[in-house]
């Protein structure tokens, strides 16, 4: 219940409640890409910022803070489907001075390819490095793809079908 950050109370009504709608059976998943809609649906609000950067990667090889990749180049790192045309990463919200500031170093403020998405430490549940990079979990990026929309659907469906086949 401490991932939560709610009452056990709250958690059980919650799971009660999804239960209702046919996404659990107790506490198993029982629609699992139904669940990852509600999930997509509920997500709440928040700060993303854009930028053109020359390298990337690069830059997050520089960095001393915490970050996570999601959408286009964690599913690549991951299983290899998408063309990575964009870098999302995750950070801390008391970190926007810093990124800004190494922003300046690489590149500049803007669309383009390279977004940073300020939330609180929960992105960061779960996680896994993959060639020395951080990775948000399968199911925060599962997520991040569904809402991406597009080639990031199918993206999504095939990790979706990965995770079912493992715990089946």
């Amino acid at each position: 219940m401490i991932l939560s950050e709610g009452s056990q109370t709250w958690v059980y009504d919650y799971i009660n409640q999804l239960g209702k709608k046919g996404y659990l059976d107790n506490t198993k998943v029982i629609d699992i890409k139904g669940l990852f809609q509600l999930w997509k649906k509920i997500s709440k609000k928040v700060l993303i910022k854009e930028y053109l950067v020359k390298n990337p990667m690069k830059l997050l090889n520089a960095t001393e803070r915490k970050y996570a990749l999601t959408t286009y180049q964690a599913e690549n790192l991951i299983q290899n489907y998408l063309f990575p045309s964009r870098t999302d990463i995750y950070c801390k919200n008391e970190d926007q001075n810093y990124w800004q500031e190494k922003i300046g170093k690489f590149g500049q403020v803007g669309k383009g390819n390279f977004r940073i998405i300020y939330d609180n430490d929960h992105v960061f549940f779960n996680s896994t490095i993959i060639n020395n990079y951080t990775i948000v979990s399968t199911p925060q990026l599962i997520v991040d793809l569904l809402k991406e929309g597009g080639p990031s659907v199918e993206a999504a469906e095939m990790l979706i079908e990965k995770m079912v086949s493992a715990y089946v």
